[in-house]
């Protein structure tokens, strides 16, 4: 992801817990904002709960692939929380889990 691609300011992570709607799994979370530009910007949320540095990064490094990978509608913050249940999952059950967030979310884009 570019970084014009990213959340990187702590306000904008704020603006779209506190306007933004949220769509939830067993492994993670989705909360979107709209943004007025002309593409999505990404935020990855990992807790200590997740696990130690290792599992945290493992976790981030695969949802940022995915997240590479998947086709998503211009004009949106999003952020995905992961919860710890995620820490054991293997990318084929986060990749699922993360489509139909973005499904329900009616975010991909055809």
């Amino acid at each position: 992801m570019p970084g014009a691609e990213r959340l990187t300011k702590t306000g904008q992570y704020a603006h779209v817990y506190q306007k933004g709607n949220s769509w939830a799994s067993a492994l993670l979370v989705l909360k979107a904002a709209p943004n007025e530009l002309m593409f999505s910007r990404w935020g990855l949320s990992v807790s200590r709960r997740v696990g130690g540095a290792v599992v945290r990064n493992r976790v981030k490094r695969v949802l940022r692939e995915i997240l590479r990978q998947t086709p998503v509608k211009a004009g949106w913050d999003i952020i995905i929380l992961v919860r710890p249940a995620a820490a054991q999952a293997k990318y084929v059950t986060l990749e699922k889990a993360l489509r139909a967030l973005f499904a329900r979310s009616q975010l991909l884009s055809e």
